[in-house]
């Protein structure tokens, strides 16, 4: 019986009670992913906050608070505006070659990128004040 009603279904009608169940369904599990890596990261802020100091300073603020030197260069506070900042690992680990035009290249090992993404995390802004 729910075969022949199927059959009897448009094609794009189809699509849509299919995207209406199995698009909840991969939204949860990209924020299964994102709060996990988040939950698992183990990196030292402190040792983040170095490696911020003496690689992104001389352009941005890396602080909660201040201006970025570079006009082009964005807080650190504020990155998870545009994107999360998870996605900053596979740059970190290959080399960011793209930013502001002054940008250096530089790879970082994987502890170092756990360290300063979870120093990336500790000075984002956070939303409703």
């Amino acid at each position: 019986m729910i075969k022949a009603r199927w059959r009897r279904v448009s094609s794009v009608r189809r699509m849509r009670l299919l995207a209406s169940f199995l698009l909840p369904l991969a939204l949860f599990a990209c924020a299964q992913t994102t709060t996990t890596s988040t939950l698992e990261r183990t990196g030292d802020a402190a040792e983040g906050r170095r490696l911020a100091e003496i690689n992104c300073a001389r352009c941005h603020a890396i602080g909660t608070g201040g201006e970025s030197r570079h006009p082009m260069a964005p807080p650190f506070r504020t990155l998870s505006r545009n994107y999360p900042v998870n996605a900053l690992e596979e740059a970190f680990a290959e080399g960011i070659l793209v930013g502001h035009p002054a940008m250096p290249e530089f790879r970082l090992e994987p502890a170092q990128i756990d360290d300063l993404l979870a120093y990336i995390e500790s000075v984002q802004e956070r939303q409703g004040g």
